[in-house]
């Protein structure tokens, strides 16, 4: 297993940990302490810039049209996509960790909010979309 497997593999998993928290104890202490502060997306931030980093940067990428995005796909290497993934995962995991604060502020029962962190685990923008769809409906 190479380095970059291995650093992947490690964040993937911790990542489904950190959900698993959030979706199944959100009120332990720890579950908490990791929600209401960025520890997991500073985490996942400092591998991602590792793997920027390994890669040689990201060199000269359009990222203002559909073509110079899937041409950073194509020439990409296990580094960057990698990072890509990290990205995603830290963004979502922050977003899942703000719709768990907000719900608790508004007094929204856990068991309402299951589906929209599921949601944002899996689709991302979807999560927030059932979110505030829950939010409408229990008008809160």
């Amino acid at each position: 297993m190479t380095t970059t497997e291995m650093l992947f593999t490690i964040c993937n998993t911790n990542i489904l940990v950190a959900w698993g928290l959030l979706l199944l104890a959100p009120k332990w202490k720890f579950t908490m302490l990791i929600s209401e502060r960025p520890y997991v997306p500073l985490v996942l931030s400092l591998f991602y810039l590792y793997f920027i980093f390994v890669n040689g940067g990201i060199g000269r990428v359009d990222f203002t049209s559909l073509e110079g995005i899937m041409a950073l796909y194509e020439n990409s290497t296990p580094e960057l996509i990698a990072a890509g993934w990290l990205h995603y995962l830290a963004f979502d995991f922050w977003v899942g960790c703000w719709i768990l604060r907000e719900a608790k502020q508004k007094q929204i029962k856990h068991l309402f909010i299951v589906l929209p962190l599921l949601a944002t685990f899996m689709m991302g923008p979807v999560g927030v979309l059932f979110y505030e769809g829950v939010k409408v409906l229990l008008k809160k």
